[in-house]
This record gives C-alpha cells, structure tokens and sequence, in this order.
C-alpha cells in the first residue's frame, strides 16, 4: 500500500513524500513501473523547470526528486522551490505527475505551497519546460489525506490522460512525530485545446 505518511513538511523539518516503511509490496510495484514508464516513454518530453499558480503568486524553480533511502519520495531543498518525483510522467504526460512543495516554513519565512488551500475547481496552474513551451493544468478538485492512508490514486492514473498533482501538508503540527495531521493534494488535468 503506498502512503502519506512521513510528509514531516515544514519548520525545516525532513519532508517526505508517498511512504513512511521501506519499499515493499504493491509499493514495490508503484516504483518499478514508474521507473520503467520513465526510462520507455518519457524520452521525447522536455524537463519542467517553472512551476506558475498566478492565483496564489506561486512562481518557483521546479527541483527533481526520487526517492530517499527510506522509500519515501524526496522533497524540495528550500522553502521557496518545488520537487517534481521523476520516477513518474513528466507533467504534459500521459498519467499523473507529482509535484511537491513546502508550507508553513520556520520563522514565518514564506514557502512555496503556503496558499495551495486557497486553489479551486478552475483554477489554472502552468508548467514550464526547459525549451520554454508552457503546459496548463486546471484544478478539479481537492482533497485532505490522513497521512496513513492509500495513496496510490495520488501517483496513479490509467484514464489515459494527463494529470498533474500538487502535495503539501496541513492541519495541526505535532511536535513528537514532527509532521503535521493532514496531507493536502490538488489534482489537476491538462487543459486540451
């Protein structure tokens, strides 16, 4: 089962992403197809490097990120960037892409994905690619996770389209597992023409 778990997004605190045990099971699965669709389908798209959400004045350098030791999906080094998880589609590509970012940084100083909570159905987001081709999403919907639940529809999708995912954290910060109650994702879809 892949998770939420271990999102210790903020404060400066390690910020992980997908699952909080070592890789295993289905969770094995999830990886090696997504390392297997990123080496077989993903050599005619073009790196992402801008991610823009004019509602909420997010305009950040997108970072690339795998996994860390533990299994869970890495995170943006700073507050100000966003991690894109490169084991899956780039965002423009069949299937769902991930993005993650920072909220609620230490000492106030402003991150990423502090106002995600603010988007709404119809809200536009873009992705810029590295020849300068701009992708737009627009937000279907909204969703807040416990950080223990399945979150495979998070990093899956077989509709045959193209899906973009932004993830942050939420709620009430507990300062013994140093995390916060709540995971926040808005799932998006490529705008077609």
């Amino acid at each position: 089962m892949v998770t939420l778990g271990g999102f210790a997004l903020s404060l400066g605190i390690i910020f992980n992403f997908i699952l909080k045990s070592p890789v295993q099971g289905d969770s094995a699965q999830l990886i090696e197809n997504a390392a297997a669709f990123t080496k077989q389908e993903q050599v005619s798209s073009d790196l992402p490097i801008r991610l823009k959400i004019p509602g909420i004045n997010v305009d950040a350098t997108i970072e690339y990120v795998g996994l860390t030791p533990d299994g869970a999906m890495d995170a943006p080094m700073g507050p100000r960037n966003v991690a894109w998880f490169d084991l899956g589609p780039r965002p423009g590509e069949e299937g769902s892409a991930v993005i993650a970012g920072h909220s609620g940084w230490r000492n106030s100083v402003p991150a990423a994905f502090d106002n995600l909570h603010k988007l709404r159905k119809g809200d536009k987001i873009y992705v810029q690619d590295e020849k300068g081709a701009i992708i737009t999403f627009v937000v279907r919907e909204s969703r807040l996770y416990n950080p223990e639940v399945s979150a495979s529809d998070v990093f899956n999708s077989n509709d045959g389209k193209a899906h973009l995912n932004l993830i942050t954290c939420e709620g009430v910060w507990d300062k013994i597992s140093k995390t916060y109650s709540k995971r926040l994702v808005i799932f998006t879809d490529k705008e077609t023409d």
